[in-house]
């Protein structure tokens, strides 16, 4: 028994020293987690090397995501340590499907992995950091949580020290951040080392032909993040910071927003993943019958052109009398709403240097609200209101409330909102009541967003904001926020001094912008040369082209943007956008090259009809297509807007075939698309 208790206790004392040397060289050698994607495609290690967190991914074998770094350091705060060890890990699972409201899709699934690490400080009297990991098959986002602490109160973010390791010089499309005029620039294509600091969503190829788009979801009271490019293809975040250099204030408990990578085969891929709605929290709005999706026409297109103005005076657009006209259009043609731009006081003079002159509750004295909204009313139309702030937000937040309470009693129900400023040129009074100049993107900003939408919400307003922050899927949370612009839309065409839009533009944005949500690009321009009131500029596309948008871009807010007069001398392609929906039971993409071509098709949700957008750059190309999607056993009339023979956007960009087709899920269909042009078409059950 004596020779049993001694080895007893040789084996203890034994064990006992192998858990100290463990627990003594935990910060010399790494220890990493696992976790998987459910269908194992997709891998995270997350690790701690010398008390620092670290993480990496693999795609289907492959090493995307090198080892990077993870964390952040805090400004005047010694509460936050340097060093970290790993306290509790929490793994889950979630899987369920979910509609929206309305999207481009009806039922979404959410299905991931989840990796909760909880690391606690070395120094025990200092912060716990949280990283929470989902992991999708076609992607992954991460997040930290600073949780609730006795020591500490709030926390100043100095920066964010995220990595995202990306081995490879991939292949590149993106535009710079921190530029005069925020997101509205044409995209650069090349490679990443040519990136000095990029906007998100930042969208990728690498040399074995994976896609990646690099963003960040539920951006909610925190700055926007964009990604600077370091030494060996390494991206870091970079927080659009405060005036005074700080990044992020927040009282604890504090959570980042979701950093995203989504990973895809196809370019398609990454449009359909819907992996930035999954990371958002589910509707927070209990009643949502009120928000309608729509197409709309309005006071605004003419403006560009320089046929009317904004301000006040002779040439004043937004009259009563101008504004029935359009009513007027709307009505006979079935659209939703009618825009109405430069109705209230603040147009005349420098609006953008003297934005706090602008009223959000008082018209023109040529516009009579109460008569036009009650003349639309009885048309079955409804009035969409705009609010241009000229960046003083301020000057905004103190007659939101009073501006959508009198919307609402008025029946308005959709609001445009404008910030168009320049650099850093938002005004805020900070706490000594000195005036200090903010960023549209970042947290003062962020904020701002979010509290007209809350506000909107309150008085059942749905948002289309333009000069916005970026779109991050938070229409998941609050699906009054419809959509927005934050990039070069339609109207850069009518006085850009580059000669507008270059016809490879709209072939990049649904793999770039398009990815953060909806953007109201406001096609269906038919005057495309516009000669005589702008000789030096024309729309870069075909009329065919201007079609096809509809579907390719996708928004629940469309605007049939041209006069109405333009679309009336030329009915029969107008057809398609008065029949073109905008809310969507499902969207596949059929081809794709970024930069080069797509083709998406989409099922309207209130009916058995397909519709299809195809687009290409500067090249014509061909492609046949097969109508695999359509129901088996049913016969669909095609109704077919092609460019018509030697179309071509330069020299012939009006000539548009139109016909129609009996066809079946069998059918294979030619597409033939000019050179910066398009196709169009609506598949609609046959008896």
């Amino acid at each position: 028994m004596k020779i049993i208790d001694i080895r007893k206790k040789i084996f203890q004392s034994v064990t006992l020293i192998v858990i100290l040397v463990l627990l003594c060289v935990q910060d010399v050698y790494p220890q990493s987690n696992e976790i998987l994607s459910p269908n194992e495609n997709v891998k995270v290690k997350f690790l701690m090397d010398d008390g620092i967190p670290y993480y990496s991914v693999e795609y289907s074998g492959n090493i995307i995501i090198g080892k990077s770094k993870l964390g952040f350091e805090l400004k005047d705060n010694t509460n936050f340590p340097n060093r970290f060890s790993v306290g509790n890990l929490e793994r889950n699972s979630f899987d369920e499907t979910w509609n929206q409201p309305w999207g481009e899709v009806k039922s979404i699934r959410n299905n991931y992995n989840q990796l909760t690490v909880e690391l606690t400080p070395i120094d025990k009297n200092k912060c716990v950091l949280k990283i929470i990991f989902r992991v999708y098959d076609y992607g992954l986002g991460f997040r930290y949580e600073f949780p609730e602490e006795d020591e500490v109160n709030s926390i100043k973010i100095a920066d964010e020290l995220t990595e995202f390791n990306l081995i490879e010089n991939h292949n590149a499309w993106w535009i710079d951040a921190y530029q005069e005029n925020r997101y509205e620039y044409l995209y650069n294509s090349g490679y990443l080392n040519e990136i000095k600091i990029a906007h998100t969503p930042l969208t990728l190829k690498t040399k074995s032909g994976t896609y990646l788009s690099i963003h960040e979801a539920a951006l909610v009271d925190f700055a926007s993040m964009t990604l600077e490019v370091k030494e060996n293809n390494v991206l870091k975040a970079n927080l659009v910071p405060w005036s005074d250099g700080v990044k992020v204030v927040g009282s604890l408990p504090v959570k980042s927003p979701w950093r995203t990578i989504e990973v895809a085969d196809s370019p398609g891929e990454l449009i359909t993943s819907y992996l930035i709605l999954n990371l958002n929290e589910p509707n927070k709005l209990k009643d949502t019958e009120w928000i309608k999706p729509g197409k709309y026409v309005g006071i605004w297109w003419e403006y560009h052109l320089d046929k009317s103005t904004w301000s006040s005076g002779a040439r004043h657009g937004a009259t009563t009398s101008n504004t029935k006209k359009y009513i007027d259009f709307a009505s006979k043609y079935g659209f939703d709403g009618v825009l109405v731009e430069g109705w209230n006081y603040g147009w005349d003079g420098d609006w953008i240097k003297n934005g706090e002159n602008f009223s959000f509750t008082k018209a023109y004295e040529d516009f009579d609200i109460k008569e036009i909204v009650k003349y639309a009313a009885e048309r079955n139309v409804s009035l969409i209101g705009h609010n241009e702030t000229g960046g003083a937000v301020l000057n905004y937040e103190e007659q939101l409330s009073d501006a959508f309470k009198l919307y609402n009693s008025l029946g308005i129900k959709a609001v445009k909102t404008g910030y168009v400023n320049y650099g850093r040129s938002i005004k805020r009074i900070d706490e000594n009541g000195k005036p200090q100049f903010e960023t549209h993107h970042g947290q003062f900003m962020v904020r701002h967003y979010q509290k007209v939408v809350d506000e909107a919400a309150m008085n059942k307003i749905m948002i289309n904001a333009h000069e916005p922050i970026k779109a991050t899927g938070l229409r998941r949370t609050y699906p009054n926020m419809l959509s927005r612009e934050g990039a070069r839309g339609q109207e850069f065409n009518a006085w850009s001094p580059d000669g507008g839009n270059p016809p490879d533009h709209t072939t990049i944005l649904p793999f770039t912008r398009l990815l953060g949500g909806p953007m109201d690009f406001t096609p269906g321009i038919f005057d495309l040369l516009f000669e005589k009131e702008k000789p030096n500029n024309r729309v870069n596309t075909t009329l065919a082209k201007q079609l096809a948008l509809y579907v390719v871009l996708y928004s629940p807010l469309q605007m049939a943007a041209d006069l109405p007069g333009n679309y009336e001398k030329n009915l029969k392609p107008f057809k398609f956008i008065i029949d073109v929906p905008v809310d969507w039971e499902d969207t596949k993409v059929l081809n794709a090259s970024i930069g080069d071509y797509v083709t998406i098709v989409r099922k309207d949700r209130n009916s058995d009809d397909w519709y299809l957008g195809s687009i290409t750059d500067e090249n014509k190309r061909t492609f046949e297509i097969k109508l695999d999607f359509l129901e088996p056993g049913k016969k669909y009339k095609a109704e077919i807007y092609s460019d018509g023979k030697d179309a071509d956007w330069e020299n012939n960009p009006y000539r548009i075939d139109i016909e129609e087709k009996i066809v079946t899920n069998k059918t294979i269909i030619e597409l033939k698309l000019a050179a910066g042009g398009g196709q169009a078409i609506r598949f609609s059950l046959y008896d």
